[in-house]
């Protein structure tokens, strides 16, 4: 199983170049691998350039090289017609032998492809990288099983977890690098969403540095305060969607009807704090800096625990540093 891995770690890197240019459809990385071991062709799925799926790119570089050669792929082959035919039949008459995957399709519109395989003869080997794909596709993942988008919380606070002074001072918490970090998290997601509050407060821009219009987040404006039309979120630099709506119910299927899979919420605690109160954020993604306020504007507004007991308790994803910045992603359970 130690090869079957260290392909599919390629096919998940391959997917990952998908990443804010799939949506709504899953992030998908494939590899074709000969009889020798060799690596016949690759692909992932990218909307922005085509319709074709991840197996298909990969199956139209290998051509007649598939025949007899197994296919590493992040997740398992859609079995139904939908923008395009099914993944399976084009696996089936190109002649691949074997089908390893990591991640079972949740969607039941989709599903069935590792049976379609079995049952035309070919050789079908599941789970293989599965948690390292799994984390990978989250997103879309969440988007299926929960019925929303997937929603991260970016905060950059002290490390007594004040985002602003008292004097509403905020620039810079955080320094350059952790800066350029973020930069590249929002060049990786679908939408970033903030509430009309920091509109008028902060009148954020909300596109990526080196911003290139046409290919930047959708940028998302939730709440009912009127948003002035000087804003920097409603020039041109990218598209722009107002929920104007308190009622998280409704934001929420609105968010799950513009289709995109990945949002990155940079609101203030008002907003941010409602929604974690409804259940409707999946991690949070906190940078530190290295110094203390003591009083200021914490990131998060009361949520209401009185004892160690009550406390929200967040898995701890990943940590990393920035100079003397702390970045860490934790998991919110909502348990």
């Amino acid at each position: 199983m130690t090869h079957h891995l260290a392909f599919m770690q390629r096919a998940i890197a391959l997917s990952e170049k998908g990443l804010a240019r799939t949506a709504p459809n899953p992030i998908v990385g494939a590899v074709i691998i000969g009889a020798d071991g060799s690596v016949i062709a690759e692909g992932f799925h990218d909307r922005a350039s085509s319709a074709d799926h991840a197996e298909v790119v990969a199956l139209k570089i290998a051509g007649e090289k598939a025949r007899g050669a197994t296919m590493y792929v992040t997740l398992e082959p859609c079995n139904h017609t939908g923008t395009t035919g099914p993944c399976t039949q084009v696996i089936i008459d190109a002649g691949i032998a074997t089908v390893v995957y990591a991640v079972a399709d949740p969607n039941p519109e989709a599903a069935g492809g590792a049976a379609a395989l079995k049952a035309a003869g070919i050789e079908v080997v599941a789970g293989v990288g599965v948690d390292e794909a799994s984390y990978s596709n989250r997103a879309w993942l969440t988007k299926i099983i929960k019925g929303r988008p997937f929603i991260t919380w970016k905060v950059a606070a002290t490390l007594d977890g004040k985002i602003a002074a008292l004097d509403g001072t905020s620039k810079w918490i955080t320094n350059e690098a952790s800066r350029a970090d973020v930069q590249k998290v929002r060049r990786g997601v679908d939408a970033i969403m903030v509430g009309t509050q920091t509109v008028i407060a902060d009148d954020p821009h909300l596109v990526p540095r080196d911003a290139i219009e046409g290919k930047n987040p959708l940028r998302i404006v939730c709440g009912t305060q009127e948003v002035p039309k000087s804003a920097q979120v409603l020039d041109g630099a990218a598209p722009t969607k107002v929920i104007a709506s308190k009622d998280l119910d409704v934001v929420a299927a609105e968010l799950l009807a513009l289709g995109v899979n990945h949002i990155l919420l940079e609101s203030g605690p008002t907003l941010a704090s409602a929604m974690l109160h409804a259940c409707m954020l999946d991690e949070l993604m906190i940078y530190q800096g290295p110094s203390l306020l003591g009083a200021g504007k914490n990131f998060v507004a009361d949520l209401g625990a009185l004892t160690l007991d009550h406390a929200m308790k967040m898995p701890r994803v990943s940590t990393e540093t920035f100079g003397d910045d702390v970045k860490s992603i934790y998991r919110i359970t909502n348990e």
